[in-house]
């Protein structure tokens, strides 16, 4: 596959208003979140049911986020976040098919490595089910010892239209959980109407 015409981005965070006049992160420049979509759909199981507006609070929460193009088709994508200091994580490092094999990966990779978000910090963590030989060959190193997760629900639900939130609340004494629906104030505190 001939790659001489990949066109590799930066996508840098400028603050917005969302659609209900909050601040919001966009990324300049901006992404095709449906191209996204697609190109982690056909690359990795593990983000087969990200939504759009899932991957637009991801997008806008990393820093640096980088692409892949041939014109206008998107062909690779990455992302990390930071504390630009101590640690940082790569995710999301995926390449079209089409053009596995052909650089792009480490490219992505490098790219993200050289970033000043993550030039400094101590440690660059990522997570991998079957490459890890790729990354090694890039400088990465099998660590045993982190390897710790929690499976975090959500434990509250932002309903912005009704200014609503859904929370979960435990009842100290059966140890049972409900969510329940409260009133969002000024600043989105919410407020007991029960």
């Amino acid at each position: 596959m001939d790659c001489s015409n990949v066109q590799f981005l930066i996508h840098h965070s400028t603050i917005g208003e969302s659609y209900y006049g909050d601040p919001l992160k966009h990324l300049d420049p901006p992404i095709d979140l449906i191209q996204l979509q697609q190109l982690l759909q056909i690359t990795a199981f593990w983000a087969q049911t990200r939504t759009i507006e899932d991957l637009a609070v991801a997008l806008s929460h990393s820093d640096p986020v980088v692409t892949a193009n041939i014109n206008d088709r998107l062909v690779g994508f990455s992302r990390a976040t930071s504390d630009c200091i101590y640690r940082a994580t790569i995710w999301d490092v995926v390449v079209h098919p089409e053009f596995q094999g052909s650089g792009i990966g480490r490219k992505l990779v490098e790219t993200i490595l050289t970033h000043p978000r993550v030039n400094r910090v101590e440690r660059v963590y990522l997570m991998t089910t079957h490459k890890q030989r790729f990354y090694e060959r890039i400088g990465f190193e099998v660590n045993q010892t982190t390897t710790m997760v929690l499976h975090n629900t959500p434990l509250v639900y932002f309903d912005h239209l009704n200014s609503e939130a859904k929370v979960k609340v435990k009842n100290p004494m059966t140890g049972r959980e409900r969510m329940v629906w409260k009133q969002v104030g000024k600043n989105n505190h919410l407020m007991d109407v029960s």
